[in-house]
């Protein structure tokens, strides 16, 4: 029988988790594709909610797929798009399908993505969402009002160790987790150093902490993000290296680097897993994983 999420984060195992992306349109024959792919391999896979304030096929449809075709489904949820009737709605249908694994997130700006006249709703944030879901566990919604069938979920939320200053974060963290995050997938990290530093504060707290790796494919890419990706930097020895790999090798250079720091991570017990995010590249992952000696 399948692990839950739930269980692997309890066991004490090297927890490893990664990103679906959903399609823009109906399409979904490499949604699939990528969901066989790695069913077997990781301990659950996150389905995407208009990630980055782009339209696309939503993660609810997404998690079902997942769970249709035997693997364990993380669904995310954003609060930009919806309000708390519908959140609380989605949340319902959700576990009535039998979702039972929920990453909680406020959502990026509608002025990033590709439908800028949207309208942000931003009723809930985060933590405020996570505090819906264990009222929800109680027998009750945000009126106050009985529900007829609770629900039950193995509820997390992010944080972005890389911030600057960081004192915001780890007081949004903090909430986060007294508002009930049993786990957490950080945005990604590549300075293990300062990773390190961010875990002695976090190991404070009762909560799993997965690290976020981004697969990156070029030393553009990487000055891109230090750029333009709040709460993200590459250190300049890793966009060396990734420029100084020669062409047509760029991704299995960053296939490597991930595999060597997902190593590090696992053997120095720097933290409790890894949320890998390969970004449209999701049939990496497996060679992510081999690198990485899982």
């Amino acid at each position: 029988m399948r692990q839950t999420f739930r269980e692997a984060l309890q066991s004490g195992k090297f927890v490893v988790t990664s990103e679906i992306g959903p399609p823009k349109g109906t399409n979904v024959e490499s949604m699939l594709h990528h969901i066989d792919l790695l069913k077997d391999r990781i301990d659950g896979m996150n389905v995407t909610d208009n990630q980055s304030s782009v339209m696309r096929y939503p993660s609810v449809g997404g998690t079902l797929y997942i769970q249709e075709r035997g693997g364990e489904p993380i669904l995310q949820m954003t609060c930009r798009d919806r309000n708390r009737l519908a959140l609380q709605a989605d949340i319902l249908f959700a576990y009535s399908r039998g979702i039972r694994n929920i990453l909680c997130l406020t959502g990026d700006a509608v002025p990033v993505g590709d439908h800028k006249e949207a309208k942000g709703v931003f009723d809930l944030d985060s933590v405020q969402l996570l505090r819906t879901i264990r009222t929800m566990e109680t027998g009750k919604d945000l009126g106050g009002n009985d529900l007829d069938g609770a629900v039950e979920f193995c509820a997390g939320a992010i944080v972005t160790p890389e911030a600057n200053p960081i004192e915001p974060q780890m007081i949004k963290f903090e909430k986060k987790v007294k508002a009930g995050a049993e786990f957490i997938q950080t945005q990604a990290i590549y300075d293990l150093e300062n990773f390190k530093r961010f875990m002695e504060v976090a190991r404070k707290f009762d909560v799993k902490i997965l690290a976020g790796i981004i697969l990156l494919t070029s030393h553009r890419m990487a000055i891109y993000m230090n750029k333009n990706v709040p709460g993200v930097f590459v250190p300049q020895d890793l966009i060396d290296e990734m420029e100084a790999a020669p062409k047509g090798t760029k991704v299995a250079k960053g296939i490597e680097i991930a595999g060597r720091m997902i190593r590090r991570l696992k053997e120095e017990k720097i933290c409790d897993g890894v949320h890998i995010m390969a970004i449209g590249k999701e049939e990496a992952v497996p060679d992510i994983l081999d690198a990485a000696g899982l």
